[in-house]
């Protein structure tokens, strides 16, 4: 099947389907300036998740997920939405589309304007206090570290805060899930897009969504269509791609 065969199918599909979701992944925010952390030259080439990124490395030594989280802060602060983030967006105001599961920590589906947003791996503007619990949310904590203040530490009690972004080794929230598990009942279109679907259970969730009767439409650079799952799959930048087949 050619590419505009592909895309003209894929608009088919969107326009007559009435409870659209979509899976994204880092694939959707490399546009707006957002690398995978995966891909060559990502951070895990200059930070071992094992030494940085886990649990147990934070709760022995959170000076070293913060340090990291210096080189992340200034991308994710000067990020906006890309076409992929708007078009989905505009799709929501439709009122065809029942909401977004997503991999990413970002924050751009919200800026972007979609409602219904399920961060499986939680939200790196949200912070916690590990000793008194205040919340914090917005770029405060961020730029702070972004100057040096590593770890970044609480107004109110001065114990070290902790973003929400999910670390290695700590469990999904079982609401989030929940929530995701739901869409994937209730959703008769699934667009995946830039989500690798390596990692379980997340990975999961298609082959949930078209057990359940949805379409699944893969969207990622590689035209790969990992474990079969998808019903047609488009090969391509999100931000080049979802504009094209969702009409708003």
């Amino acid at each position: 099947m050619s590419q505009e065969d592909a895309l003209a199918r894929a608009r088919n599909l969107v326009a007559s389907s009435s409870r659209i979701s979509a899976l994204t992944g880092a694939g959707i925010s490399v546009g707006s300036g957002i690398p995978d952390f995966r891909s060559e030259g990502g951070v895990w080439e200059r930070y071992d998740p094992l030494e940085y990124a886990t649990h147990e490395s934070f709760v022995n030594d959170p000076t070293k997920f913060w340090t990291m989280g210096r080189e992340i802060a200034p991308l994710l602060l000067k990020a906006k939405p890309n076409d992929a983030h708007i078009a989905l967006a505009q799709l929501e105001l439709g009122g065809r589309f029942i909401g977004i599961i997503t991999l990413n920590i970002d924050n751009l589906h919200q800026v972007a304007g979609n409602k219904n947003v399920i961060e499986l791996r939680g939200n790196y503007l949200r912070a916690h206090c590990t000793g008194c619990s205040r919340e914090y949310f917005g770029e405060a904590v961020h730029r702070r570290v972004a100057e040096g203040e590593i770890p970044p530490h609480c107004d109110d009690c001065g114990a070290v805060l902790k973003s929400e972004a999910v670390l290695f080794g700590e469990p999904l929230s079982q609401s989030a899930m929940s929530r995701a598990i739901q869409i994937c009942r209730s959703t008769d279109l699934m667009l995946v897009v830039g989500a690798s679907l390596q990692i379980y259970p997340a990975a999961y969730l298609p082959s949930l969504a078209k057990r359940n009767g949805a379409k699944v439409i893969l969207l990622n650079l590689e035209g790969f269509n990992r474990d079969g799952v998808a019903d047609l799959v488009l090969k391509g930048k999100a931000s080049d791609i979802l504009p094209k087949i969702v009409e708003y």
